[in-house]
This record gives structure tokens, C-alpha cells and sequence, in this order.
């Protein structure tokens, strides 16, 4: 198969009126969606027009995740494009700067984000189309026919965009290949089937999401959205997955942590959940354990690896150990196809002690499979940086993704992600470069020179700046520019940023003060 809509339309076939998707207020079976989709597709073909370089077009859409936002995603693969899903909680002046770098042919929103889009666009090229639009428009058998015979599989699927060192958000590019690379192998390791749930926790925008929605497609499971404001309300949250007949969680450790640290599961376990999947963050043994007591009788699952290698590329299926507060859990091993390498600084592989390493030698994690992504949406600069060549082959071309991780082998050859190789830190189940707060820290009038630490045992953000603004004055201001997940926790003015002898920031020293 060379499409993800292979799977779409075999399972619709198989399975037409078989619920496809859901939400608490809506929901659509496997031949309806299909049907929206092919709607949608035909609606974007018509209307998507040529880019300048000749490529696919991106569907950008700015709303939150519903069936029908799921459904016009489809639609724009039927048409050949790709899409890419906007946090509507970012600041404009970001959505601005993303979409400045994605171009998309149109934007979508639907009823309930059509005044925030209107505010958000306001003076822009683009004018948000509702999705009811594409919805309800003819279908067009010739157009979708014609669109797929043109496709291949490195077409990109989708653009995912991540916190940026520059200031510019970094659009992660994937292809159709690596979703139907990695999604059977997923399925198949973990046992997702037909009669599975998968309580969708994270947004479209984010690609743990990817995960659930093409789980979904390939193996006719029902995937069931969980709304946004139930991760601030723990019965309603539990109520949901219970009364939805929740089998598998594929969640941000983060999520699972509010549901154990909010006491969720001494308020109502849902007892059919037999899977359950997480990434992001490093896992807290002590919040582990709790779901554990809960759902002794599940899998559980510490899953590894960003953005750009398609999801994940390592796993570890935990046994009944109990892990110590404190103690490191493994990421593990490969997943099928994917091949994981530690380098050191001079390129040199950190071997596993199998092969005569030895174990806590710590290297950079980094990756080469079909997994990879298509690199940084118009950035060949940084494209080139981190999806170089392999220093271990000379003898044919093998792209190697470069994480930016710092992981260490275990005595028994185990994979233990360590800590990030710069300044990118894993903040509420986000990679978040401080570099891009600073930069929008120094763009601020008033402002002179800024620094980000990152307070990893209190898990906060702290801006350190140099400038006459106040510090109220500040946090206010990085609060509008910023999404939520970025904004600093604390900022501090000083009467000079302090520096190391080789005239850099002392980001140890700022790092020190209380």
C-alpha cells in the first residue's frame, strides 16, 4: 500500500456502519467519514490551486479536534496535499509566523473557533473556510481518482510544528511512508485490534495523536476524543473513559500524572483499559505505581523518540517490577525497521556492552529508518543539521536523525534516555527550545538581553533578564506572546546578565539562584 487512505477506505468497506470516531457531541461511522473525507477532498482539489514550486499544498486548519476536524484532515490527503493542525491557543503573531512558513491554500475552522479565526487572520491573506464548507460539498470521483494516481508514498502527510531555537516555529514534515512504515508495527507489538478503544488524549497538533488516529484506520478500532477541558477535571475525565468503554491509553506521561496526582482512579476506574502507552516525559515511578494498583491486569508501555522519526522509536514493555522513586526507567529497544544508535562527540558509536561497551557511556541518540521525517518544512539550513548522512556508513546514502538526547546503555544492553544534549527541555509533555523564549523575551520593548533555565526538579520555566521593563510588566506581556506551555513560571531582572570567561552567559550560574 502506498496511501493511508488504503486503510480508510478497506475499513470502511469492512466495517460501514461500525463507529469510526467520536466525541461527546458527535460521532461518525467508518462509511460516513469516509464520505466527509472524499467531500472534503474534492472541495481542496477544486480549490488549492498551484504553489510556486510546483508541490503539494497544505490544509491548514484551526480548530479543535472533533470527527469532522478528523475528517477534513483525511480530506486533504484525497487531494494530494497535506495538513497541518493549529494550536488555536497559540498567539497570533505565531500563527502568523507559521503559516508565513507553511503557505497553506486554505485555512479551516469551524463554528465554535469562527471568531477566534476571524480575530487571528484579521489582515492576513487568508480567510478561514468552515469546515461545513468541504463538508457538504459534491464529491468528485474524477478529481480524487486523479489526485491519487499522482501521489506517491514520500508525499508529505502532515506538518507538525515544534518550538524553534531561532524564534521560528519548526514545521516537521512526514511523509505517507513512514505513518504506514510505523503504524503496523505498532499495532502488531502492542495488540491493537477492531474491538479496541483508544481514548484519544492528545490534540491533532501534537503527534502522539498520530498514533491514535492511524491505530485507528489500519485496524478498524474506534477512536474515542477526549475533550480538552476533562484534563482539568478528573471525575468528568473518569466518568468518560469508563462510560466510553476505554480499552487503550496512548498518552503524554503529563496526562496520566494529573489523573494519579488528582486522585482520578480513587474516584472511578475504567476497568477496561488493558493498554497503556506513554511518552513525552520522564515517567514517575511513584505515579506509575498508581495506576498500577488500579489496573493491575494492564500493559504498560514506556514508548521513546520526537517528532521527527514519526512518533517513536524505542519501547520498553514494563514487567511487574516495582521501579524506586528516583530510578530510571529504560526506553528499551528498537522498534522493527528503525535502527538506534549512540554517537559520541567525534561521531564514534557508543557500542551496547553486547558488543564491548561499557554500560553508562553516555552518546546522542540518534536514528536512520524509513521512520524518518522529510526534515523541516522550508529550512534546508536546519534540515541539513540534524538529518545528516550517518558517520558509520561511507558507502551509500543513509540519513540519520540526530535527537539532540543524551541516552546510556544498562548493563543488560537496555536504551536509558539521560538528558537533552542543548538547551530544548521536555515541559509539559512538549519539547520546548529556550532559545525561542528568549528570543520572543528580546523582541519585547524594554528588554535588553534574556536567558531561560529550566528547573527541572520544580519543573519550571525561569527568564532571567537584563532591561527597565518590570518583571510584572514582562510575564504579562510573555503570556500574550506566547502559548501557555512556553510561558516562564517566574522572570527576574538584573542589573547585568551574568558570564562565563569566554564571555558567554552563565546559564549554570543563573541557574543557581533562588
Amino acid at each position: 500500500m502506498g496511501n493511508v487512505l488504503d486503510w480508510l477506505e478497506a475499513t470502511a468497506d469492512r466495517l460501514p456502519d461500525k463507529t469510526a470516531v467520536a466525541d461527546p457531541d458527535a460521532s461518525l461511522t467508518w462509511g460516513e467519514l469516509r464520505a466527509r473525507a472524499r467531500a472534503a477532498g474534492s472541495w481542496v482539489a477544486a480549490h488549492d490551486g498551484e504553489p510556486a514550486d510546483g508541490g503539494r499544498r497544505a490544509v491548514a486548519l484551526y480548530l479543535e479536534k472533533t470527527p469532522d476536524a478528523l475528517a477534513c484532515m483525511l480530506g486533504a490527503a484525497y487531494a494530494g496535499d497535506f495538513y497541518s493542525v493549529l494550536d488555536v491557543r497559540q498567539p497570533a503573531s505565531r500563527i502568523h509566523a507559521i503559516c508565513d512558513r507553511l503557505d497553506p491554500a486554505v485555512v479551516l475552522t469551524d463554528a465554535a473557533n469562527a471568531e477566534a479565526a476571524r480575530e487571528a487572520f484579521a489582515g492576513t491573506r487568508w480567510e478561514p473556510v468552515d469546515v461545513s464548507v468541504l463538508l457538504s460539498a459534491p464529491e468528485d470521483p474524477a478529481a480524487l481518482t486523479a489526485r491519487r494516481a499522482a501521489a506517491i508514498d514520500v508525499d508529505p502527510l502532515y506538518v507538525n510544528f515544534t518550538s524553534g531555537s531561532t524564534g521560528t516555529p519548526k514545521g516537521v514534515v512526514v511523509s505517507q511512508r513512514s505513518v504506514l512504515d510505523f503504524i503496523p508495527v505498532f499495532c502488531r507489538t502492542f495488540g491493537i485490534g477492531e474491538a479496541d478503544v483508544l481514548a484519544n488524549q492528545a490534540p491533532f497538533d501534537f503527534d502522539v495523536s498520530v498514533k491514535d488516529i492511524y491505530s485507528c484506520l489500519l485496524t478498524g478500532a474506534e477512536l474515542r476524543i477526549v475533550p480538552r477541558p476533562y484534563f482539568s477535571q478528573p471525575a468528568a475525565l473518569m466518568d468518560y473513559l469508563a462510560d466510553s468503554g476505554a480499552t487503550t491509553l496512548v498518552w503524554a506521561v503529563s496526562a496520566l500524572c494529573f489523573v494519579s496526582i488528582m486522585r482520578g482512579l480513587d474516584y472511578r476506574v475504567p476497568d477496561r483499559v488493558d493498554k497503556v502507552l506513554f511518552s513525552g516525559e520522564v515517567m514517575p515511578p511513584k505515579q506509575l505505581r498508581a495506576w498500577r494498583r488500579a489496573l493491575p491486569g494492564a500493559t504498560y508501555v514506556n514508548l521513546y523518540g520526537p517528532t521527527e522519526i514519526t512518533c517513536n522509536c524505542t519501547y520498553q514493555v514494563l514487567e511487574d517490577r516495582d521501579y524506586a522513586d528516583g530510578e530510571p526507567i529504560p526506553v528499551g529497544r528498537p522498534f522493527p525497521n528503525e535502527r538506534v544508535v549512540l554517537l559520541d562527540e567525534g561521531g564514534r558509536e557508543v557500542p551496547p556492552p553486547a558488543r564491548g561497551g561499557e554500560p553508562g557511556e553516555l552518546g546522542e541518540i540518534c536514528v536512520s529508518g524509513t521512520a524518518l521525517g522529510l526534515g523541516y518544512l522550508g529550512d534546508p539550513g536546519r534540515t541539513a543539521e540534524a538529518f545528516a548522512q550517518s558517520p558509520l556508513n561511507g558507502r551509500w546514502l543513509e540519513p540519520l536523525y540526530r535527537t539532540g538526547d543524551l541516552g546510556r546503555y544498562g548493563a543488560g544492553g537496555e536504551l536509558y534516555y539521560v538528558s537533552r544534549k542543548d538547551f530544548q527541555v521536555k515541559h509539559m509533555g512538549q519539547r520546548i527550545e529556550l532559545g525561542d523564549i528568549e528570543v520572543t523575551a528580546q523582541g519585547v520593548a524594554g528588554v535588553e538581553r534574556a536567558c531561560c533555565v529550566y528547573d527541572a526538579r520544580r519543573k519550571k520555566i525561569r527568564l532571567f533578564y537584563q532591561g527597565d521593563i518590570d518583571q510584572d510588566g514582562l510575564l504579562a506581556r510573555l503570556r500574550d506572546l506566547l502559548p501557555s506551555y512556553m510561558a516562564p513560571a517566574a522572570v527576574r531582572r538584573l542589573d547585568a546578565l551574568p558570564l562565563t570567561k569566554n564571555g558567554k552567559v552563565d546559564r549554570a550560574a543563573l541557574a543557581a539562584m533562588r
